[in-house]
């Protein structure tokens, strides 16, 4: 026990010492470059579901009653005047559906210089 406390005790009280070191440039520099390229694949898939839909327009024309009712006619309003009719039926479900596949490629450079002297 005797020697662990003396030995301690020359530890905590020994003079402690450091060495000069004094730098052998007066000068220089020291240039870095990174390259950095990222390549991103991706796709990006949409699908767009709507309800059903039964319309109609049209010019000098007149209809029957509701135009999803399969019984409904259309008649010219007045006869021998121009007309049109347009009648747009869409069942529920997709309506539309893409696919985008792309790929994205980023490249950067950096450099950096750094200059010292004494």
């Amino acid at each position: 026990m005797f020697i662990k406390r003396v030995l301690l005790l020359s530890l905590i009280c020994a003079p402690a010492s450091a060495q000069l070191v004094t730098p052998r440039f007066t000068n220089g520099s020291v240039q870095s470059t990174t390259n950095t390229t990222i390549d991103i694949d991706r796709t990006v898939e949409t699908t767009i579901y709507g309800g059903a839909s039964s319309t109609w327009s049209g010019t000098n024309i007149t209809a029957s009653g509701d135009v999803s009712d399969s019984s409904t006619t259309f008649t010219m309003t007045t006869a021998g005047d121009p007309f049109q009719l347009e009648i747009t039926t869409r069942a529920a479900g997709m309506i539309e559906e893409s696919l985008v596949t792309e790929t994205i490629e980023q490249v950067s450079t950096t450099t950096s210089l750094s200059v010292f002297s004494q």
